[in-house]
């Protein structure tokens, strides 16, 4: 597979100019419009001096602004590199000193918080969404004619979340692009300019800037942009707009099937529906079943380009926890702290391979070292294959507890402790405990009068008595998340440092 996804915007621009490329809550542009649009910003950044291996950012919510700025970015062949818009100056000026940007885009708003940043940091210039990409809608530009650039040359870069410390930097090249999506597209079959993804999660992420803005583009789809995740206008876009993939994490789901009218809304066309970032619950599994879609469970890393297995259709419903075997070209290993294989159903650390794998983390080679071996992406995650070599997520390594010698895996816990009626979110984290070293403490969401002996009865009844929590506490506002829709556990650990201190032991 070769290409880059700036090849297929000029071809589709000549096979299908009048079709929509991105619709942004109801705004459209064509491929056609897309392709000029986005040549006024390659002659822009053209005329600043940013050429092939520079890079350029971005600051801000989704927008088409932001699309096109990217777009235009790939045809002088520059490097993406987006950034977290809830971002503080001094989380900014990190992932500055690492990409050194020529440019950075921002929405208006943000620009007195870049402007820090420009006051320590004078190597970027700033433009401006508005000022210097809406401007430029609607005006005849001449053809860029864009740098020849080689397969293996990067893209993008997207940063980590940084659950485990200071964000890394993910490099994709056009060649881990392509390839990923040609590996999708063997495995889900797309009618020709039928792919319509609804997009709800930020553009800065691998699920925008790759899955969403590079996927669509590659495919001559339609991508169904929005603000941002609201349950009620993405049931609404969803089946206005005939939406044929929805991505997210079980939260994403959850939340669009509480939305009044839902169960007599058709949800046909919704042919692919991926969930990843935790364990789905059997139970909303149904729920969406009995609108005829099947929901799936996914696994990746951005390392890997985002997803590197999901669950077959025909036997997902029937093993909602499992991950699937793998893709046509992607393979799955679990390993133990030996290196060794794993014997069936013994948990491990999970290794993936594959198009879509990067070629390292951007001016780290330390990291990539420890995450590249012998061809392998180490993912840092826990998981067993069963005797078919289907994948199970366990957890993240990192997150496991060890109390009294003993490993608990805090994910189990939370999807026990989500089974209980009245629970709408939990997360389970590791406190210091004087006896057993570490100790398993439960932060959830409730919505009835749950106790937290309820809680400990419950666990009780489905889970050895070490890996019952000793500390059960409720909080009132949802629980903090990251870009990627998963919870923050290393905020949580944060904010509850000192459970021992404040919060009585219920067990």
């Amino acid at each position: 597979m070769s290409g880059t996804v700036i090849d297929a915007l000029t071809y589709w621009a000549k096979i299908v100019p009048d079709q929509a490329a991105i619709d942004f809550a109801g705004d459209v542009v064509t491929y056609r419009e897309l392709n000029t649009w986005a040549d006024g910003v390659a002659h822009d950044l053209d005329d600043r001096g940013v050429t092939a291996g520079d890079r350029v950012s971005y600051l801000g919510v989704n927008t088409l602004e932001w699309c096109v700025a990217a777009i235009g970015a790939m045809k002088v062949g520059a490097i993406s590199a987006p950034f977290n818009q809830r971002m503080l100056a001094g989380e900014l000026t990190v992932l500055v000193d690492d990409c050194e940007p020529a440019v950075v885009y921002c929405d208006a708003d943000l620009r007195d918080r870049l402007e820090e940043v420009h006051a320590a940091r004078e190597t970027f210039a700033i433009a401006e969404f508005e000022a210097n990409v809406r401007s430029l809608r609607g005006v005849a530009h001449a053809p860029f004619r864009a740098p020849v650039t080689e397969q293996s040359d990067p893209t993008a870069i997207v940063f980590t979340s940084g659950t485990t410390g200071k964000p890394k930097g993910v490099v994709f090249t056009h060649a881990t692009i392509a390839g990923e999506m040609h590996e999708w597209s063997l495995m889900e079959p797309i009618e020709q300019n039928g792919l319509r993804p609804l997009l709800v999660l930020p553009l800065f992420t691998a699920a925008g800037i790759i899955w969403g803005i590079s996927r669509t583009v590659l495919h001559g789809g339609t991508l169904l942009l929005q603000p941002g995740f609201d349950p009620a206008s993405a049931l609404r876009v969803m089946t206005d707009s005939k939406a044929t993939t929805l991505t997210g994490p079980p939260i994403l789901f959850e939340q669009i099937s509480r939305v009044p009218g839902f169960d007599d809304t058709d949800l046909s066309h919704l042919t692919t529906a991926h969930v990843g970032g935790a364990r789905v619950p059997s139970a909303l599994v149904g729920t969406w079943l009995a609108r005829g879609v099947q929901l799936r469970q996914i696994y990746g890393q951005t390392e890997i380009g985002g997803s590197a297995t999901a669950m077959p259709r025909h036997e997902a419903a029937q093993h909602p926890d499992k991950c699937g075997f793998g893709g046509i070209f992607t393979k799955i290993r679990v390993v133990d702290a030996d290196g060794k294989e794993c014997r069936p159903d013994e948990v491990g650390q999970i290794l993936l391979r594959g198009p879509g794998m990067m070629p390292g983390y951007w001016r780290n080679d330390d990291a990539t070292r420890a995450a590249l071996i012998d061809g392998w992406l180490h993912t840092g995650d826990l998981g067993k294959l069963d005797e078919n070599g289907y994948l199970t997520f366990v957890d993240r390594l990192k997150d496991m507890i060890i109390s009294g010698g003993l490993n608990i895996s805090p994910a189990e816990i939370e999807q026990v402790i989500n089974r209980m009626p009245g629970v709408e979110e939990v997360a389970v984290i590791s406190v210091p405990d004087d006896k057993f070293g570490e100790t398993p403490a439960a932060i959830v969401k409730k919505v009835t009068g749950l106790t937290e002996i309820d809680v400990v009865e419950f666990c009780n009844r489905n889970l050895a008595d070490y890996k019952v929590p000793r500390y059960v506490v409720f909080v009132d506002s949802g629980l903090p998340r990251m870009a990627s829709g998963k919870i923050s556990k290393r905020e949580l650990r944060d904010t509850y440092s000192d459970v021992p201190q404040t919060y009585p032991k219920v067990r």
